[in-house]
């Protein structure tokens, strides 16, 4: 008896190392004093000794049911990069720069080509935001995770100096919300829909006019929206981003009060964006409620912002310079904490 009989098989984690090598080196920043193979990542400080009071800020998730998914699928490309955004998305949003990540997969048998796909979604995030991919974990769990079967997830760190971090503290009434748009449902909100669709292939590769011409399938796996570009390029534009948060689960409802003080309350305009159309066919084929939608779904906005009206125009024209689309979508009244959507 030995490890592989039992069920690890040593030389394919190996193997999947050396796969994934290539995808990970795509990502190396300077500050990097480590090589992949060591028992951990170090990275450097030395560079942000000139801020004033450099702050470290982390971020840690998954991908969740969506991997559920890229199984039927058999497409795991993409996964990494929504594990990657969900993590640096959040660090963006508290004002600071994604420096580095590590991944963690748990699987029932270690594929090597399989992994190494995924790494390379997660080295394309790494890429997109600009964290270098300095470590991470295969761990090869046999009868506690199906053979075809995984779970990912991932941890960041990122800096900003104190004065800099994005709070809610100045949010003020009369100051606008500017909404960043969505690729569709992102990552969250995957257990009801797949009590909506058929998890099948076949129905997964059924295609929609309604959808671009795109399957169902190809749609749910869409890549979550990196914004870190976009809102480096809005602060470095000379926007001050009074309050941002990240649209992930538990959609406007949940989210949009977690950047407010208690005095500012967000009027939401719905008609004045462009809504993906997955939204309204997971509306209908699972008779959701309009509420229920935005108390689970982003709805096409996957970052929402509050600045000066003053900076309004030009906070969108520079959201789009980095090459997403934008939109004016509601204002801060004074009121009890929360928000209102109205027609």
């Amino acid at each position: 008896m030995d490890y592989k009989n039992a069920g690890v098989d040593i030389e394919a984690g190996y193997k999947a190392v050396e796969l994934m090598k290539e995808h990970i080196a795509g990502t190396m920043r300077s500050e990097v004093l480590t090589d992949i193979g060591g028992f951990s990542g170090a990275f450097s400080m030395e560079a942000f000794k000139t801020m004033e009071q450099p702050t470290l800020v982390s971020g840690t998730d998954g991908v969740g049911t969506k991997l559920k998914v890229a199984f039927e699928m058999d497409r795991h490309d993409t996964v990494g990069i929504d594990c990657v955004a969900m993590c640096v998305n959040d660090i963006a949003c508290a004002g600071g720069e994604p420096l580095f990540f590590l991944d963690y997969i748990a699987c029932g048998k270690n594929e090597p080509e399989k992994i190494a796909s995924i790494v390379s979604g997660v080295a394309n995030g790494c890429k997109q935001s600009g964290a270098a991919l300095i470590g991470g974990e295969t761990a090869e769990m046999p009868g506690f995770y199906p053979v075809d079967e995984y779970d990912l997830a991932g941890f960041a760190v990122g800096v900003v100096d104190r004065k800099n971090m994005i709070t809610g503290k100045t949010i003020a009434k009369g100051d606008v919300l500017v909404g960043i748009a969505s690729s569709g449902i992102h990552s969250n909100g995957y257990s009801l829909v797949r009590k909506v669709f058929e998890m099948k292939k076949e129905s997964l590769n059924k295609t929609y006019e309604s959808l671009g011409g795109k399957s169902l399938g190809e749609t749910l796996l869409t890549p979550t929206v990196i914004y870190v570009k976009a809102l480096r390029t809005i602060k470095e534009g000379g926007v001050t981003i009074k309050g941002c948060s990240h649209i992930t689960g538990g959609g406007f409802y949940e989210n949009i009060p977690r950047m407010l003080h208690e005095n500012a309350h967000a009027n939401i305009k719905v008609g004045s964006y462009e809504i993906p159309p997955i939204f309204d066919m997971l509306a209908k084929e699972g008779n959701i409620s309009k509420e229920m939608m935005y108390n689970t779904y982003n709805m096409g906005i996957g970052m929402l912002l509050a600045v000066d009206a003053a900076d309004a125009d030009k906070t969108v024209a520079l959201a789009e310079q980095a090459g997403e689309k934008a939109y004016i979508i509601g204002e801060i009244a004074e009121g009890e904490k929360g928000i209102s959507l109205l027609s």
